[in-house]
């Protein structure tokens, strides 16, 4: 089940939210400073022992304060209009997809991942993310919620669009 939302990812209380990460896994600007900020303490000491994660790729933590058992900190690409930047975006939603089934999860919510700082264009970003999680639903015999958390009225409205078609 795919539900479209305009909210913040932040605050959602599906088992995991997706947090647009660095490949350092520090706190950042955006809806990454926000989830540190509102996961509180011990976020940042238990993503120092990670070591980093690489674009592509996610990592899990612990949720801490927020209502979100779990953290998923996908790590996009920074738009370089070049192949390999969809295949490593379209990795992020899938790696994000398993790790839901892996860990017998029940529901996840996403923000818009690498349309911020990172420059891909939201259109281009949202059909991707849309299009992988379509795909891994059909291909997986899993029931799971998955939430596209829309901060932004852009953002939301070429989620409706395409989401629609």
């Amino acid at each position: 089940m795919i539900k479209l939302l305009k909210e913040s990812v932040v605050h959602q209380d599906t088992d995991a939210i997706v947090n647009a990460a660095n490949k350092y896994l520090r706190c950042g600007g955006g809806v990454c400073g926000a989830i540190f900020q509102n996961a509180g303490y011990g976020l940042q000491e238990e993503c120092d022992t990670l070591h980093g994660c690489k674009t592509g790729d996610v990592k899990i933590t612990k949720g801490y304060d927020l209502k979100a058992k779990f953290i998923f900190h996908a790590v996009g690409p920074e738009y370089s209009h070049c192949k390999e930047d969809e295949l490593l975006l379209a990795n992020c939603y899938k790696r994000c997809m398993d790790l839901v089934r892996d860990n017998n999860l029940k529901s996840i919510s996403f923000c818009c991942i690498s349309t911020g700082i990172f420059g891909y264009p939201l259109y281009e970003a949202s059909k991707i993310a849309i299009n992988t999680v379509k795909k891994w639903l059909e291909e997986n015999d899993y029931d799971v919620e998955v939430r596209f958390c829309c901060f932004k009225d852009d953002e939301y409205q070429t989620y409706k669009k395409l989401l629609e078609e």
